[in-house]
């Protein structure tokens, strides 16, 4: 078997596994989100809005205009080389706006928990839209070359039909300077911040905590429910679930680049080779990761499983009330 087919294969097997589910999924988190009323800060809930959106953009530009029209419309306009190479670049910009904005969303619980004086000039509604605005930018900015790397495979009625790789992207050193740029930007320098911040909040909060609990202790001599603590314990269960999904859904691949750039391999493998299938595996566990915020929210936030509810039960009520009378 071609290793194309078989990576052909592979994705047809993961989008039935997976992706069904995932466009109405961010969907809805985006509307639910959009409603405020799921006891988030506006702050939060504007990162949150983000990254759904992003990884909208993702389930939309690689799973489906991608493998599904490869595998089940190989001939329509989407292979048009303009629209392919403009395919390629929606896919490497959605992905790095996505990845950074879950960067973003770190950076903004670290400066609420650890930087106290900083709060409330950061962590407002305006900076969050200013932040998401700048990533999303930055992250089409940065795809850009990405659309130029592609050239027709043929021409047909004057018509450039499909995309290959131009051969002045494997030899030009130019190009392998932009790749590694690219690479070390997005996933390796987020997948270390977000570990590096992560850490470092854990650590903030449990000196804090310590230290509440202790002057409570002291002042009335028995244990009492701290809302201030509550508080905090919320939000960084959502913090860390969405982190650290990213982090144990991009470390495969994190770790295979380090070894493509250590080794100096980077040849086609064979199909049986177990370095193809776990090349194979951290693209897919990495689009996976556009996936699992909604579930993350749906577990951890209890207004946000109100919300759902109360969209599900919605058109069905009149239905109910017919039923009744």
């Amino acid at each position: 078997m071609m290793p194309e087919i078989a990576a052909l294969a592979y994705a047809q097997y993961f989008l039935n596994l997976f992706f069904p589910d995932s466009l109405p999924a961010n969907l809805v988190a985006i509307v639910i989100l959009s409603r405020g009323k799921c006891g988030l800060s506006k702050c939060v809930t504007r990162y949150l809005m983000g990254m759904a959106a992003a990884d909208l953009l993702v389930v939309i530009s690689q799973p489906l205009l991608m493998w599904t029209a490869w595998i089940y419309f190989p001939r329509s306009f989407l292979f048009i080389t303009p629209v392919c190479s403009l395919g390629t670049w929606l896919i490497s910009a959605s992905t790095a706006a996505s990845v950074w904005l879950t960067v973003a969303f770190t950076v903004d619980r670290f400066v609420a928990i650890c930087c106290e004086k900083l709060k409330t000039k950061y962590c407002t509604k305006r900076t969050a839209a200013v932040v998401i605005g700048t990533v999303s930018v930055l992250a089409c900015l940065e795809s850009v070359p990405w659309y130029f790397t592609l050239e027709p495979l043929v021409i047909i009625d004057s018509v450039p039909w499909y995309c290959v790789v131009t051969p002045n992207f494997k030899n030009n050193p130019s190009w392998a300077v932009f790749m590694m740029f690219y690479r070390i930007l997005t996933p390796c320098v987020p997948f270390f911040l977000i570990l590096l911040l992560n850490i470092l909040t854990v650590r903030r909060i449990l000196v804090a905590s310590r230290a509440r609990r202790g002057l409570r202790g002291q002042k009335s001599g028995e244990k009492t429910n701290d809302r201030e603590i509550e508080s905090r314990r919320k939000s960084i269960i959502l913090l860390f679930s969405i982190t650290g999904s990213f982090i144990s859904l991009w470390v495969t691949q994190v770790v295979f680049y380090f070894y493509q750039r250590i080794s100096m391999n980077f040849v086609y493998y064979a199909v049986t080779d177990p370095i193809y299938i776990i090349e194979e595996s951290s693209g897919m566990l990495q689009i996976l990761s556009s996936c699992t915020n909604t579930c993350i929210y749906t577990l951890t936030q209890r207004k946000f499983r109100e919300q759902i509810r109360n969209a599900v039960k919605y058109p069905l009520s009149p239905i109910l009330k017919l039923m009744k009378r």
